[in-house]
């Protein structure tokens, strides 16, 4: 693929009204990381809401024809996260969750 589709226009403020909502799907690889990684999803969906938009760790998956947009937080026992979701005609879907660093003392 020589040129990939433009990501979607104010995907921050997306995701944030998703998160709020409540929907949203997390993927059974989400969910495996999720439950390796003792996240709760209270804390994905508080990342979600109140994190920062990482652009440089977007990614496109050529298998999928869809952008995943990484956002960056902590929860609120001081977990840093990086949670990867893409869209699909209907709704946000968490792709992966990953720790970052230690927690907050």
């Amino acid at each position: 693929m020589d040129k990939l589709p433009p990501k979607m226009p104010d995907v921050l403020s997306l995701i944030q009204e998703q998160a709020r909502s409540g929907v949203f799907i997390i993927l059974p690889h989400a969910t495996l990381r999720r439950e390796e990684r003792q996240v709760t999803v209270a804390g994905i969906t508080f990342v979600l809401i109140h994190g920062d938009r990482e652009p440089a760790k977007d990614e496109f998956k050529v298998e999928f024809a869809a952008w995943n947009y990484a956002m960056r937080g902590q929860t609120l026992d001081g977990r840093n996260l990086r949670i990867a979701v893409t869209f699909d005609e209907n709704e946000m879907l968490i792709v992966t969750v990953i720790p970052l660093g230690k927690r907050r003392s």
